[in-house]
Order: C-alpha cells, then sequence, then structure tokens
C-alpha cells in the first residue's frame, strides 16, 4: 500500500512538473518574416458592411452587424494594436467584436488573435482539424511546428465542420473546410449589400504548399494528398461575386485598390484571377506528387 502511494506522489509530482514546463513555455514567432507582413495599411470598406483592416499583406476582415461585429484574422503578435486602429479609423469599436474566425491555424494569421480574444471576450470558432493546433500555438502543426508555440495558444468556443453556419445580427457565414496548407484551413461564403447591388463574398484560404517534404514523408499528415487534391476541386466548383484571400498578395489586392480609392466593390469581381491562382496552385500540386 505504502508503495502504491509513493508512486501516486511520483506520478502526481511529475505531471505537475510537466503542466509547469507547458505553462512556462515561452511563445517564439519565427523572425525575419517579410516586411509587409507587419507594413500598416490603411483601412477601407470592401463592399456593404465588409472591410478590410489587416496589415499591406497579412488579411484581416471586418464584417460590421447592428448586433455586434465580426473580425476574421489577426496577423502577426503585434498586429493587436493596428487592427484596433485600422477598426477605430472606420469609425467602429474593437469592443464590438463578438465572433472570431480564422482561414488558417499559423501564426501569421492568429498571432494576436489571444490578445483580441481577451480584449474583447468575443467567442473564437475554428474548424475542428486546427483546434488542437490552435491550442497549442502551432507547436504540433505538421509543417511549421515542432519547435514550440509560434503564437499565444488561444481556446476554441466552438468546433466548425464543412457546411456549418456563423450566425450574427443580419449575417451568415457559411464555413468550408479546405484542407492541406493546415489540416483545417478554411474558407468563408457570405451575402453582403450596399444601395446599389448585392455580392455574394468568399474570403479563400488558398491551398498553398507550405512544406518542402514529399507528402508521403509526413506521418503527422498522412491524408495531405488526399487533402489538398479534395480542396483544389472543391474551390473550383465556387461561385462568388468577390473574391479575398488570407493573404492580399493572393488576390492582388494592391493592383485593385490603392490608399485613398473610392468605394469600388467592383474592382474585386475577378473570376478569371481567381481561377488562375487555382490553376496555378493544381499545377504545383500535381508537380509535387509527380516527385514523390
Amino acid at each position: 500500500m505504502l508503495k502504491y502511494i509513493l508512486k501516486k506522489i511520483v506520478l502526481i509530482i511529475g505531471l505537475s512538473f510537466v503542466s509547469f514546463l507547458a505553462f512556462a513555455q515561452k511563445v517564439a514567432e519565427p523572425k525575419n518574416m517579410p516586411y509587409e507582413w507587419s507594413k500598416p495599411y490603411q483601412p477601407f470598406q470592401i463592399a456593404g458592411n465588409l472591410y478590410y483592416v489587416g496589415s499591406y499583406d497579412l488579411a484581416c476582415y471586418l464584417i460590421v452587424t447592428p448586433q455586434g461585429n465580426i473580425l476574421i484574422n489577426t496577423g502577426l503578435a503585434a498586429s493587436s494594436r493596428m487592427i484596433k486602429a485600422n477598426i477605430e479609423a472606420l469609425g467602429f469599436k474593437l469592443a464590438d467584436t463578438k465572433i472570431l474566425l480564422t482561414t488558417q491555424a499559423h501564426f501569421d494569421h492568429l498571432g494576436a488573435m489571444a490578445a483580441i480574444k481577451k480584449l474583447t471576450g468575443a467567442k473564437m470558432m475554428v474548424d475542428e482539424k486546427d483546434s488542437d493546433i490552435m491550442a497549442d500555438g502551432g507547436s504540433s502543426d505538421y509543417a511549421l511546428g515542432g519547435k514550440g508555440s509560434t503564437y499565444k495558444a488561444v481556446k476554441a468556443d466552438r468546433l466548425l465542420h464543412n457546411g456549418d453556419t456563423i450566425k450574427l445580427g443580419n449575417m451568415q457565414l457559411v464555413m468550408l473546410h479546405h484542407p492541406g496548407h493546415t489540416k483545417g484551413s478554411s474558407s468563408f461564403l457570405f451575402d453582403v449589400e450596399d444601395e446599389q447591388k448585392h455580392y455574394k463574398i468568399l474570403i479563400a484560404n488558398m491551398p498553398t504548399i507550405v512544406t518542402g517534404k514529399s507528402f508521403s514523408d509526413i506521418p503527422a499528415y498522412p491524408d495531405i494528398t488526399k487533402d489538398y487534391a479534395y480542396t483544389l476541386d472543391a474551390m473550383k466548383k465556387l461561385s462568388f461575386d468577390i473574391w479575398l484571400s488570407s493573404h492580399a498578395s493572393q488576390f492582388g489586392l494592391h493592383t485593385k485598390h490603392k490608399p485613398g480609392d473610392g468605394y469600388n466593390p467592383a474592382a474585386f469581381m475577378d473570376r478569371n484571377g481567381y481561377d488562375a491562382a487555382i490553376s496555378d496552385l493544381q499545377n504545383q500540386f500535381s508537380e509535387r506528387i509527380k516527385s514523390k
């Protein structure tokens, strides 16, 4: 009996020590990132109640409703002040944020999420397949993980699945499960309108290949080939009026909009650009699986 008690005490101490180490683990955001990722950018109205509030390249989106707002992505860890300033410059309040979403569980889109969640008390909703990675700050990500947390961990308040609807006020967003880049990469489809027109918006997480390894050499993600193939096929079939993405460079923001430009949703109605981008990613994927 005494031997059993001693073993139990040792086990408890060991587990407590592991928990302490996990709690004490520091976040190490990668260094030498592109300057465009932290470069400020003037916020603007994209279409209807949809606004751009991100940096020069890390796209963050604000959807405004009478019952509060939805924020999609937050950029790097130091971006919280910039996002707050951008939202305020548009005449809104960060404190009115009720729902937080992300297109992928990487540090360049979730870096400031924990801070903004704490400031606003907003509910964090994420694709179920990215929830564990988000909860450990990216340390278990199949491509960028393995060296500790790259952003502050965030616990999900709601797990999302393909086709789930996120509702707030007069808005309904449909989450689309588009895995590959991360296991739970997500796109969002929703409608907005202004006084002249109704627009179907796609915020797409483009399935870029983030790992240099052969897909067959990634035991942490055995379904990666199948997931990329599924996502590319699904994205080719989507219907929309305006498309945007996780990075401004992916949808050509800086050729379609300049700081100070007037309201012009038509600038983002670019089906040909979307199809060309998906075709290029399909070719990259095809080359990768050929070379395995």
